[in-house]
């Protein structure tokens, strides 16, 4: 992302940051900076659809530690798709590599906005009061998924008004092709892939963590490089 972008971004953030502010100005100023980060993602789309060169399809793989790395590695997940990147998660120890395959522009969305969230949830758990009686990890745990649920529907959100706005014909068939390069990508690598079954969770937290979703920053001001650990969250 240019340097020019990245200023914008965070000047918006700083004014949603300003205790001054009401929470209507500052939900208007979080959601001008996540439109901004879509709008980008498609204008770098229909770029690479003119010059291939400028955003060529890649992978990375980032580590995601313990505590808590199946959540943290679940958030990743809730963001890489609507951006429309692909992962696949790895065991390695007490946490996973995460292999993400993407175009170059969308990875680096991923990154900047994974690195904000992670810190924008251990915040919010850190504030989050876990019910008497209840044990505290599987509050936490439903409190990710829900913050995680909440913040992949609003980057699809974002992603399809950046589409509407464009106002290009092609911009539809051009993302559609992104995503089907990608997918194909990752078949290349790993043909055999198995989805993995689907995850029961047992604790309240999954309202609450909803909620903090909803409150989320998405506008992201840090980047994580290729194999950068996603801490952040603790026991």
């Amino acid at each position: 992302m240019s340097e020019a972008m990245l200023s914008k971004v965070r000047k918006l953030l700083a004014q949603a940051e300003d205790p001054a502010c009401t929470p209507a100005e500052s939900a208007a100023f979080m959601a001008k900076a996540t439109e901004l980060i879509a709008r980008y993602g498609v204008d770098r789309a229909l770029l690479a659809a003119r010059e291939p060169a400028t955003d060529p399809v890649g992978d990375r793989v980032v580590e995601v530690v313990a505590p808590y790395a199946r959540d943290k590695a679940g958030l990743l997940a809730a963001v890489a798709d609507p951006l429309r990147c692909r992962c696949v998660r790895r065991r390695q120890g007490s946490g996973f590599d995460m292999h993400l395959f993407g175009f170059a522009s969308d990875l680096e969305r991923v990154d900047l906005l994974f690195t904000s969230l992670l810190v924008q949830a251990a915040h919010g758990l850190a504030g989050a009061a876990v019910p008497a009686g209840e044990h505290p990890a599987a509050y936490r745990r439903t409190w990710l998924a829900g913050f995680a649920h909440v913040v992949a529907e609003r980057l699809r959100t974002a992603e399809a008004g950046a589409v509407a706005e464009s106002g290009a014909p092609s911009v539809a068939l051009v993302l559609a092709d992104r995503s089907d390069r990608v997918q194909r990508r990752l078949a290349e690598v790993y043909p055999r892939l198995r989805t993995a079954p689907r995850r029961r969770l047992a604790g309240s937290g999954f309202g609450p963590g909803a909620a903090a979703g909803r409150r989320a920053d998405l506008g992201g001001t840090g980047v994580t490089g290729a194999g950068t650990p996603a801490r952040g969250i603790g026991g």
